[in-house]
């Protein structure tokens, strides 16, 4: 109860703090045009449907998360924001801190444009912490709109004493990275974390080469000011821009400890992540890196042709950061909406963060592993258990005794047998998205579809289904595990966009065993398979199942048993959350 005690008053100084500085989201109305709000459905703007945990501002556009970073006791979230509405546009970096990483309070925007290197445009962006503790947030400026010029610049705290670093200075000698020589200046941005060996400092910047290749360019610098790019990128590929590109070390040892940015070594390993503007998903590789030749290569050769996604469903422009507090490295990532332009305007609202997670090597060395960090936890209340429970083919039950739109769910089953598992068809063995379009929650299986349904309504009209099915694969392969969040009947609601999500899960389940957690959160469904393997979120806006009235089930449309080994679900408070 003490330590309970001294965050509120944490909290409460704080609030106190920002009242007194007249620190909020600046919020412009009337400045963007209104849609028709009767033609919008009154289930997409409920503000039941709001979500209650995720990060969100009080309304309008939020996309890219920017900067994030652990400064004298607070952790910080820098994020592209418009304030004068909720489409794209007017974009600033919005600012918020955390002591937790789970309540947030809003703070006046830190950087908008102001110089003639990013008059027409604040882009995103990293933060890097210098070695005397000075943390420098470089990211990308617009200074020509009829092109869309595209240079880096960096940014300093004006007040290093304040833990909140409120207010930001930008140095004469901006830009510090021009796009030279043959760069395409209009496809040039999003600088990241700098990392620092044999005295220079080096970043990487996101491009497109002739047109389609994809690119890192690397540029080392030894007093941070002036940048000079290495001939060779440090990875490219056939793949279409690169945007909002993370290169960050791992330990490769098993352990779950994550590394600072500079930490290089023989246990070590490198993640290279970039976000794919054609495609709209963000793609990694793990592999190795030469820091004398500057050039990094994937264990995987065939690892450009996309095998592998921080998360399968709504998630992008994802950025990591190192927590020196804990000692993990933190990934938060992007979730757009799932409808139209118009509702946004009538909601007030569009975007989200995705819960924070801690990422890790897996100790195959194959893949990273995900789970939402510990901080979560602190928000589960009531809760409900089931154990040791047959779900019978066709066979669907209820979880009740607790109220289910903002819950945190975890689940261990038991497959009885895996005889009975479908044929791989070859022409979607790599493909989970088609795979899981063909065979859906409501196709009947042999080893599953099972798994949860949640935001479900009483009589289960509505329901969005994340589940598990299991495949032979041909040959005397390991069984093949699909995982999908499939919401086509997540609302009755006409034309909203209800894509099936879903990814391959590389895990034995021919032990049986297999486990699922999903964070509900009104409008959310944000899933980790089999520990972190694969995860999926998903954005949904039912029209019944909404506060009270969401029910969740464990539901079995297979051919063989499934047992419910274990199953706790949890109510989920609302924390604080930057003034809404």
């Amino acid at each position: 109860m003490r330590v309970l005690g001294r965050v509120a008053w944490a909290w409460l100084v704080v609030l106190l703090l920002l009242q007194l500085a007249g620190a909020s989201h600046v919020v412009y109305d009337d400045l963007e045009v209104e849609a028709a709000t009767e033609a919008v459905p009154p289930s997409i703007i409920d503000s039941l449907l709001r979500t209650g945990y995720h990060f969100q501002p009080p309304k309008n556009w939020v996309n890219d998360p920017n900067a994030p970073l652990y400064y004298k006791g607070w952790y910080h979230l820098f994020y592209q924001y418009n304030p004068k509405g909720a489409v794209w546009g007017n974009i600033v970096w919005a600012h918020s801190v955390s002591q937790d990483l789970i309540n947030w309070v809003a703070l006046e925007p830190a950087i908008e444009p102001s110089i003639p290197s990013d008059k027409y445009g604040c882009w995103s962006g990293s933060a890097t912490t210098l070695p005397d503790g000075t943390p420098a947030i470089m990211y990308t400026g617009v200074n020509r709109p009829d092109v869309n010029y595209q240079v880096q610049n960096v940014a300093y705290p004006r007040n290093k004493s304040d833990p909140l670093l409120r207010k930001w200075t930008k140095p004469a000698h901006n830009p510090i990275i021009v796009p030279e020589g043959s760069i395409n200046a209009t496809q040039f941005r999003d600088p990241t974390t700098a990392w620092r060996a044999d005295g220079h400092w080096r970043l990487l910047v996101g491009s497109v080469a002739r047109g389609t290749r994809g690119v890192a360019y690397v540029y080392r610098s030894r007093d941070f000011k002036r940048w000079t790019r290495v001939r060779r990128p440090l990875h490219s590929a056939p793949t279409g821009m690169w945007e909002c590109p993370d290169f960050y070390p791992v330990t490769a040892d098993g352990g779950r400890a994550g590394l600072e940015t500079s930490v290089s070594g023989p246990r070590v390993k490198y993640v290279l992540k970039n976000s794919l503007d054609l495609r709209r998903y963000d793609y990694y590789t793990v592999g190795t890196y030469d820091r004398k030749a500057e050039q990094y290569v994937p264990d995987d050769p065939a690892g450009d042709d996309h095998h592998l996604r921080y998360d399968y469903g709504n998630f992008y422009a994802s950025k990591t950061f190192y927590d020196p507090a804990k000692r993990r490295r933190i990934l938060w990532g992007w979730a757009n909406e799932s409808d139209t332009a118009s509702d946004d305007v009538a909601k007030g609202w569009a975007g989200i963060q995705a819960i924070p997670r801690t990422v890790w090597l897996d100790p195959s060395g194959k893949q990273l592993l995900q789970w939402p960090i510990e901080e979560v936890e602190a928000l589960r209340g009531k809760s409900v258990t089931l154990k040791n429970r047959v779900i019978k083919p066709g066979e669907h039950v209820e979880v009740t005794g607790l109220q289910t739109a903002q819950a945190d769910v975890e689940v261990s089953f038991e497959v009885s047998s895996m005889a009975g598992a479908e044929p791989l068809d070859p022409a979607l063995a790599s493909d989970a998205q088609r795979l899981c379009g063909a065979r859906g929650a409501g196709v009947t299986g042999g080893v599953g579809p099972f798994g949860l349904w949640v935001l479900a309504s009483a009589d289960r009209e509505e329901r969005t289904a994340v589940f598990f099915r299991v495949f032979r694969a041909a040959g005397n392969k390991k069984p093949v595990v699909l995982m999908c969040t499939d919401p086509t009947k997540s609302s009755l609601v006409p034309n909203l966009y209800q894509p099936t999500f879903a990814g391959f899960v590389d895990t034995d389940i021919s032990k049986g065993k297999i486990s699922l957690r999903s964070l509900i959160d009104r409008s959310v469904v944000e899933s980790f398979g089999a520990g972190g393997k694969t995860c999926i979120l998903s954005r949904v806006y039912p029209s019944l199942a909404i506060g009270k009235n969401a029910r969740l089930y464990v539901f079995n449309n297979g051919k063989s048993d499934v047992k419910v080994s274990h199953l706790t679900a949890w109510e989920m408070k609302k924390p604080l959350m930057n003034g809404a």
